[in-house]
């Protein structure tokens, strides 16, 4: 009887050996993941890093463009009021020189 028992926990022992050696597998497992996890965390940090400071420099850009769009919408309304100006000179113009032709015939 002592002796099946000792056997019994021989037998015990052994089993505990090999969960205790497929435990350590998964346990080293377990840390290579999380080595890779925390790397992965790492290189995500670093890309959200990126990506704000890319949406930041969009902002700016667009914070210029808006502004452009502004100054050419001016310059487009001067350029505007510069024809209209041109345009009532021309014939401001024209009606002094048929006065000028007027006076000349008159005399």
């Amino acid at each position: 009887m002592e002796n099946e028992i000792l056997e019994l926990l021989k037998s015990i022992n052994n089993k505990l050996d090999e969960h205790t050696k497929i435990l350590n597998e998964h346990t080293k497992i377990l840390n290579e993941h999380t080595q890779t996890l925390d790397e992965h965390k790492q290189i995500l940090n670093e890309h959200t890093q990126i990506l704000r400071a890319l949406e930041h420099s969009s902002e700016v850009h667009k914070a210029e463009i808006d502004k452009l769009n502004i100054t050419v919408a001016r310059i487009e309304g001067e350029v505007k009021g510069i024809r209209d100006d041109l345009t009532a000179l021309e014939v401001i113009t024209s009606k002094n020189w048929n006065d000028i032709s007027k006076l000349k015939a008159v005399k």
